[in-house]
């Protein structure tokens, strides 16, 4: 005889009702990518792919972009993270603005203003004219590496950073107490315990450049790369074509993931613990050796910054069409853009807030589940809550769209799906931060709140998201950032009206209108840094120590 059926507690079935969501919005649209590569009753975009050469050489060319970016961002992070945390020298103090820069400047921001220094109508290529000299073009090579190191290195640096100070010195010391020289003892001691989080920076930064869309758009020129191709294929002219551009979103997709298999893989044999130890101390450094330092790493922040004051320059000085009259100054740029054209801000504002709130609140529940109330189910939903991070946007935006775009739940044409396409890939980035604090909260605390009598969800709700606020309110401004900047996906997936801050700034790059692009990216930084202020000088939130 069979005992009595037990029901299943409420958090099972949460993680299921959120698990079905995910797998419909997240999970379904890749898997209709990839059946879609095989293409409906005509050509296999894999057979176009394989009998096209240029498909082969964007592939190969984007893997050559990502080391080469991966490489340079390296050469600069590592070793001003290695100098911030074991030397004193004029202008540290500036180093700390690094995370900022890295979230106020967005990627088609720096794209449009490097452009408006040393594109063919840049100030500095004036010039240089001006003074005999014919500098190279910045589109192509130079300009793609130059611009996408300065733009992800501040990746590689909060990483090292992390790990340096992390490192207990009295190891370095045991060492050099035993013969070994300062270099030999940071080499043998220091670089195999700090080399993981190098790696995993590095990582993050390959696949970034994998999927970046913005600056390789802009900058690419006659280079063949596979984000562009992606985006190509998929609003051509003369017809997206399905099979083609599922095909290429794979591809993407599965590099990604085989880069992340192959980071677990080497930071698993590589994984080196210590007890928390005793901290270096900075040495202060003075005369010569400081003054050169100083002057290096100041070097990195005006380059870092040069994007932001072009684009405050830009926004107020005179134009007509393409031509920028640098020195003349004007307010007729912010009229225009303010009175003429106020509806990509109007749409940014909307779109952005409702994913936040939206991706906020999900992500918040899902990482409670994922911590603190696992089960059978929770495994699976966190394997899934943090996909989008291995995929691209362009993938993502093409993904939504084919599967999206018709039947019961059609979205195409709506603000629905680019607010879906901005929740989907931004999910992750609160699931860690609301996690990363979840794991800092005894369960004593929440067991205490029941066993006095206080159902299991309102003691979450009295309890324990009490406790996470500082976190949530990180994630929330995190999100927000990177939200408003979005462009890889929502340009996939709008339709006319709808254009974002971002998607008009590259419309307008694209034709040329740089004061005007100013207007919208000085606005959009705008809505970036306020938020961001406000949330680590006046509520005191660490932001850049939550999850990232």
């Amino acid at each position: 005889m069979k005992g009595p059926f037990k029901a299943p507690s409420i958090w099972f079935v949460i993680s299921l009702a959120c698990l079905l969501i995910l797998g419909f919005f997240l999970l379904y649209p890749l898997v209709t990518v990839f059946l879609g590569s095989f293409g409906r009753g005509g050509a296999s975009g894999w057979a176009m792919v394989f009998a096209e050469p240029k498909y082969g050489r964007a592939i190969i060319n984007s893997l050559i972009l990502a080391l080469s970016v991966t490489g340079f961002a390296s050469l600069i992070g590592v070793p001003l993270a290695w100098c911030s945390a074991r030397y004193d020298f004029p202008g540290k103090v500036i180093v700390s603005m690094l995370p900022l820069i890295t979230l106020v400047i967005p990627e088609v921001i720096s794209a449009q203003t490097w452009l408006m220094l040393l594109g063919n109508n840049g100030v500095i290529t004036q010039w240089l004219s001006r003074q005999g000299f014919n500098p190279p073009s910045f589109y192509g090579w130079f300009g793609l590496i130059t611009v996408m190191s300065f733009t992800y290195y501040t990746y590689i640096y909060i990483g090292t950073l992390a790990a340096i100070r992390g490192f207990d010195i009295q190891l370095e010391e045991a060492a050099q107490s035993l013969g070994t020289s300062p270099l030999l003892s940071r080499i043998r001691v220091v670089l195999p315990i700090v080399l993981p989080s190098i790696l995993s920076s590095a990582l993050l930064v390959f696949t970034l450049v994998l999927g970046n869309f913005a600056v390789a758009m802009i900058l690419s020129h006659k280079i063949e790369l596979l984000s562009v191709m992606t985006y190509q294929a998929a609003v051509s002219e003369s017809g997206s074509d399905p099979a083609l551009q599922s095909t290429l979103a794979s591809i993407s997709i599965a590099i990604v993931m085989l880069v992340l298999f192959a980071q677990r893989h080497i930071l698993s044999g590589s994984r080196r613990e210590t007890t928390q130890g005793r901290k270096a101390v900075a040495v202060r450094l003075t005369q010569w050796r400081g003054a050169l330092i100083g002057l290096l790493a100041g070097l990195v922040i005006v380059i870092s910054l040069m994007p932001l004051a072009v684009l405050i320059a830009g926004a107020f000085t005179r134009a007509r069409g393409p031509v920028m009259r640098w020195g003349e100054w004007t307010f007729a740029n912010i009229e225009r853009v303010l009175n003429n054209a106020p509806d990509p801000l109007i749409n940014s504002l909307v779109y952005s807030l409702w994913a936040t709130v939206i991706g906020i609140v999900a992500s918040t529940l899902i990482s409670y589940l994922i911590v603190k109330k696992r089960n059978s189910l929770t495994p699976l939903l966190d394997y899934i809550a943090m996909l989008p991070l291995a995929v691209s946007g362009t993938a993502i935006g093409i993904s939504l769209l084919m599967t999206f775009n018709s039947g019961m739940v059609s979205m195409s044409g709506t603000a629905g799906i680019i607010i879906l396409a901005y929740i989907v890939r931004r999910f992750p980035l609160g699931v860690r931060n609301a996690s990363s604090t979840l794991y800092n909260i005894h369960d004593s605390i929440e067991e205490a709140s029941v066993s006095l009598g206080v159902p299991p969800f309102r003691s979450f709700l009295n309890v324990v998201l009490p406790l996470m606020v500082p976190a949530i309110m990180a994630a929330t401004v995190l999100t927000w950032t990177t939200t408003v900047a979005e462009l890889s996906a929502s340009i996939i997936v709008y339709s006319g009206g709808r254009e974002t801050l971002p998607i008009q700034i590259f419309r307008l790059i694209d034709s040329g209108l740089m004061a005007q692009a100013s207007v919208y990216g000085l606005i959009l930084v705008l809505m970036i840094i306020l938020p961001i202020l406000a949330i680590t000088r006046i509520m005191k939130v660490d932001l850049f120590s939550q999850g990232r």
